[in-house]
């Protein structure tokens, strides 16, 4: 088989990256280049049964070891980098803040440098085809009321730790660009959801706590709304940017999905206590219990897709629907896959609660 092109993906064993990885080897001839620290979040069992697996090189590292990061561009000679990594949970960044400095902005800083130095050296259609693909988060720009959506021009406004990583690193991609002419392309993207989702985001959490017959706890009173976006469509959003996206520009990216957090975890009661084995004497719902908010926790999220769907054709195929119940379904189904990844120090116990 001919390889197309070299691919040096980052996070390439966490949730997003992970399935990028898994559509790219199963959908493409490229090869991957995958590096990834492998924290809690990070897991290799998601990354089997590729049908040539001589395709896939994974590489334990951290995104700030400049010498590792440059010896693997001088050794792939990648066409694209694609940067998933990133402390991504919102109430771990209100617990400690400093881990998702080091990585979200001092790493994605050292990631920048180490690349600029590499598309320095390159000449011709390599240097000219090159990307460099950031992927951030829509929490950048701040809280919205009860109407309007976030675009592609939307004033940043970060209210966690988190967000404020996040806003800091797509700041240093935009500079490269404009100061260096890096060709770099970035992408917002809602709350993402699927298969090998860590159990500390709200779906899967809700999702074994309900199997179990466990408290479902919701924040405040429920009514915070998010936009859901199935991670399968998003990844193939991710690779329609790479592959037709203009450099120097940003896309949003959506699922078109908007639903509070507490018809959320009511949806996951009604799937469970119909998919389940293990059934309650009671509905699931039951199970709901309302806890003090997330400190700074904001309203409402949504985005505005018309730019990626427009210029680029992209569209989301899930809708909220037939994605939350693809899975529930697949946890219901890899419960051994849950046992391992929680064989550590989390136990699904609330994070980011602030000390009176």
């Amino acid at each position: 088989m001919k390889i197309t092109q070299n691919i040096l993906v980052t996070g390439g064993a966490g949730f997003i990256g992970g399935c990028f990885v898994r559509q790219m080897m199963a959908e493409s001839t490229c090869r991957i280049i995958n590096l990834d620290k492998l924290t809690y979040a990070g897991n290799l069992s998601s990354l089997t049964g590729f049908k040539d697996p001589s395709r896939h090189r994974f590489v334990q590292g951290d995104i700030n070891d400049t010498e590792l990061v440059s010896q693997l561009l001088i050794e792939h000679q990648p066409n694209v980098v694609i940067n998933f990594a990133a402390e991504s949970h919102v109430d771990r960044s209100i617990d400690g803040p400093e881990a998702f400095v080091e990585t979200n902005v001092v790493g994605t800083f050292r990631l920048l440098e180490a690349v600029r130095v590499y598309w320095n050296g390159l000449t011709g259609s390599q240097r000219t085809t090159f990307r460099f693909l950031h992927v951030s988060t829509d929490e950048v720009y701040g809280s919205l009321g009860a109407t309007g959506k976030f675009t592609e021009t939307t004033p940043y406004a970060p209210n966690s730790p988190y967000s404020a990583s996040k806003a800091a690193s797509d700041h240093f991609v935009r500079a490269y660009h404009h100061t260096y002419g890096l060709p770099v392309l970035t992408t917002n993207c809602s709350n993402n959801y699927g298969p090998f989702q860590f159990p500390e985001k709200l779906i899967p959490l809700m999702v074994l706590n309900a199997l179990e017959g466990k408290p479902l706890p919701v924040y405040g009173t429920g009514e915070n709304i998010r936009d859901w976006l199935f991670v399968e469509d998003h990844c193939q959003a991710i690779r329609t940017v790479m592959h037709k996206g203009t450099a120097g520009e940003v896309y949003n990216i959506g699922g078109n999905s908007e639903r509070t957090n507490l018809e959320v975890v009511q949806a996951i009661c009604d799937i469970v206590d119909e998919l389940a084995e293990k059934k309650l004497p009671h509905p699931r719902r039951d199970l709901i219990t309302f806890v003090k908010d997330r400190p700074g926790h904001d309203l409402r999220y949504a985005i505005d897709c018309t730019k990626i769907q427009e210029q680029l054709g992209w569209q989301p195929k899930q809708s909220f629907e037939s994605g939350l119940k693809a899975t529930v379904a697949w946890y219901l189904d890899n419960m051994p896959w849950v046992e391992n990844v929680t064989s550590g120090n989390y136990r699904r116990e609330r994070l980011g609660v602030l000390s009176p």
